[in-house]
């Protein structure tokens, strides 16, 4: 049985001003202990799972996934424990995608060759802008010169797979300054771009400005001028898109790990507030790092909630992901993995999305349109289920 593995690096130099993830500054002090921690959970995970079918020691790591916070702030000697461990743990094939997040400014040539030489192979930079004042009103701590000198350093490094993030919605950002940084990154000749919207959440510094007047709220409708004209831009310097939010220049260049997660395959995390999916449960634990390293310690589990994924749930949830893809979902899937017609549970559901012109039917599945790409949020919606009387 394949199964994606992610690990979750909490830290950073320090928060920019949207992100609202499961990221701390200023705990350098604890990489370490983390480190042990994580190394426990993984390789405990054994004994922890004894009623896991397949056995746990039978699973297949065909990804491995460091995400965060900046994962490339971890020494290299503390990520070749955690590698060790999943390789004791789980059977990590030779080919399996070994991914990690970082940003420019924290890696250099002897930092990116110990990452190749512990097999990693794949490499995401946060690039996010091609612009100073952006970048400063972000709050990243690099430069797009250091973004340069990072691919240029991955490439020589061996890196064949690589990812650059940008982000687009930026209050103040003009679609000029949105196509130079488009234009800029694509002279990178990256083999994959994700794209994302900002969006203001709430508890983030972004947020505060924004309720204060110190910014502007992001404008929703120049932010889908944008991705618009992202998609033909990038669809003609080779990058297909295959997600809603992500480009590659081939099949191979597919971010793997990430489809996972967009079939609804299962996958496990490991780390503070790292989400887990198998075998019809999933669960997550503590978001605290400190917390989660003191119950690890303490030899408590470090689970903080669980829950069962019911039947419904599961087919509303792998039409809701699958969706994202541009392949969408097939009928062939769903009912090799359901036992019933997509027809049969969601007649209504496709007909009504149709004649609204947010998704295709063909005979091989269903799909977003152009018009349901910017509206996906609604069509999602219509496949997941209600809140009960009892919620």
């Amino acid at each position: 049985m394949n199964v994606g593995l992610y690990i979750h690096i909490p830290f950073c130099r320090s928060k920019c001003s949207y992100c609202d993830f499961n990221a701390y500054a200023g705990m350098r002090s604890l990489y370490e202990p983390y480190t042990h921690a994580l190394k426990y959970q993984i390789s405990n995970l054994k004994s922890q799972a004894a009623d896991f079918r397949p056995p746990i020691s039978e699973l297949v790591a065909e990804t491995i996934y460091f995400g965060g916070g900046t994962p490339s702030l971890l020494p290299l000697p503390l990520l070749a424990e955690i590698l060790a461990a999943c390789r004791d743990t789980f059977l990590v094939p030779g080919d399996a995608e070994i991914s990690l997040e970082a940003n420019p400014g924290t890696v250099d040539a002897v930092y990116l060759n110990g990452l190749r030489a512990l097999g990693v192979n794949r490499l995401s930079l946060g690039v996010q802008s091609a612009h100073q004042a952006e970048l400063d009103f972000l709050k990243r701590g690099h430069s797009f010169q250091d973004a340069i000198e990072a691919v240029h350093l991955a490439r020589a490094a061996g890196f064949d797979s690589l990812n650059i993030d940008l982000i687009y919605g930026i209050p103040r950002q003009t679609m000029a300054m949105w196509q130079e940084t488009v234009d800029r990154t694509l002279e990178l000749a990256p083999d994959h771009v994700s794209m994302y919207c900002l969006t203001v959440e709430e508890r983030t510094t972004l947020a505060l400005w924004v309720r204060r007047g110190k910014s502007p709220q992001p404008d929703d409708d120049l932010a889908a001028d944008m991705v618009l004209w992202a998609n033909e831009r990038l669809a003609a310097d080779g990058l297909t898109r295959y997600e809603i939010s992500n480009w590659a220049r081939s099949i191979n260049f597919q971010c793997r790990h990430n489809l996972v997660y967009w079939r609804n395959a299962p996958y496990l995390g490991f780390g503070a507030g790292a989400h887990s999916s198998f075998e019809g449960r999933r669960f997550w634990n503590v978001e605290h790092p400190r917390e989660y390293v003191r119950r690890i310690e303490e030899g408590q589990s470090a689970v903080a909630d669980l829950e069962v994924i019911g039947r419904e749930l599961e087919m509303g949830e792998t039409m809701m992901l699958g969706l994202r893809l541009t392949e969408g979902v097939t009928f062939s899937r769903f009912e090799q993995r359901f036992g019933v017609a997509m027809s049969e549970i969601y007649a209504q559901e496709l007909r009504e999305l149709g004649e609204q012109g947010l998704i295709e039917v063909d005979v091989a599945g269903v799909r977003l349109t152009r018009r349901g790409w910017l509206l996906g949020n609604r069509v999602f919606a219509v496949f997941l289920p209600g809140p009960t009387a009892d919620d």
